[in-house]
């Protein structure tokens, strides 16, 4: 029963790294490298949602997002 649990509250956060996977491999390479941090954004979201989870996470990586323009500095940024 456990299990089933865990499967349960763990599938949004699956879903959304799935997502961000997908982004990584299809719109990035024709977009190209445009983030100005280290860790770049999708992989942020991604680190973000596994640390903090579906929720928090997602926040996160939009905060991050949302700081990524050409008026921000950048540089390293870790989740």
């Amino acid at each position: 029963m456990r299990f089933l649990w865990a499967a349960i509250v763990g599938l949004p956060g699956w879903l959304l790294i799935a997502a961000a996977r997908c982004y990584q491999m299809t719109l990035s390479p024709v977009i190209g490298r445009q983030c100005r941090f280290t860790p770049s954004c999708s992989q942020y979201f991604i680190l973000a949602v596994k640390k903090y989870g579906a929720i928090v996470g997602t926040f996160r990586g939009i905060w991050r997002i949302c700081r990524c323009h050409p008026f921000n500095a950048g540089g390293y940024d870790p989740p």
